[in-house]
């Protein structure tokens, strides 16, 4: 476990021990949420998964390690604001009043022209990427204060850039990313530090639904892969390390940033 918790980078020791600390993650049962979750359990941090899928999210929860409570599910819908609040309080009922870390992870991707897309499918992508992330943040906020604690939110490549037939999704994600500089500002005063990461293509679930929409997935993903400077897409670890780092102490003096995780997309 020592290892895990202190990673070497060259003469200097990283702290990733998250011992003590309380973390509560959307999305968090599969793709880069569930990878987050599985390395803040390894660092000691008591976990609490929030997403649509009980059946999915039971399983997520009983498969990750335990430190020092086991991690635990809760089902909710953060696209409703009385949601974000029910999901904070349960979270906060299970860590005993605590809450160190809120990892905004959920998320959906739409690829489509904007005349093929409607008020309905506009309406559900700026829902569940930007209102679930408002408001799971409004609601975390007391508790955070509290703690001197730390939000991370999952934005995209597509927050920074934009991207052909992507303009809903886009749209949601820039809006991810002001948002994180802008709540960063608020915050600072209190303690409380605001960061996102910024992902390319990441080899998750919602990418193979991605793929397997399309006649050749094979070949489309190859053509995905070429764009990237690194030669391939990402992983969800790769991501969720980025979080992890965010969200330690190592970054403490890191605050208002978006981080690019993306193999060099963003830099072409």
């Amino acid at each position: 476990m020592a290892s895990r918790r202190f990673r070497e980078r060259g003469n200097e020791t990283m702290n990733l021990d998250f011992r003590g600390k309380s973390v509560l993650i959307t999305g968090g049962t599969s793709g880069i949420g569930l990878a987050a979750a599985r390395l803040f359990a390894e660092g000691g941090a008591a976990v609490v998964l929030a997403g649509r899928d009980r059946e999915r999210g039971r399983a997520a929860a009983a498969a990750l390690p335990i430190a020092d409570q086991p991690p635990i599910f809760l089902a909710g819908d953060v696209t409703t604001v009385d949601e974000c609040g029910r999901l904070v309080r349960e979270a906060l009922r299970h860590f005993g009043g605590k809450l160190d870390v809120l990892v905004n992870s959920a998320g959906e991707y739409l690829e489509r022209s904007i005349e093929e897309t409607s008020e309905v499918e506009f309406d559900r992508i700026l829902a569940v990427n930007l209102k679930g992330t408002y408001f799971m943040s409004k609601a975390a906020l007391p508790a955070l204060k509290q703690s001197r604690g730390c939000i991370v939110n999952v934005s995209s490549d597509a927050g920074l850039t934009g991207n052909i037939n992507c303009s809903a999704y886009c749209a949601a994600k820039g809006a991810v990313t002001l948002f994180t500089k802008a709540l960063a500002l608020e915050t600072a005063p209190q303690g409380v530090r605001v960061n996102c990461v910024c992902p390319g293509d990441i080899d998750t679930p919602m990418l193979a639904r991605q793929l397997s929409a399309v006649e050749n997935p094979t070949a489309a993903r190859r053509d995905m892969e070429s764009v990237y400077p690194l030669g391939r897409i990402g992983t969800p670890n790769e991501v969720a390390g980025v979080i992890l780092f965010l969200a330690a102490e190592a970054a403490s003096f890191v605050t208002g940033a978006a981080w690019s995780v993306d193999g060099g997309l963003t830099a072409i």
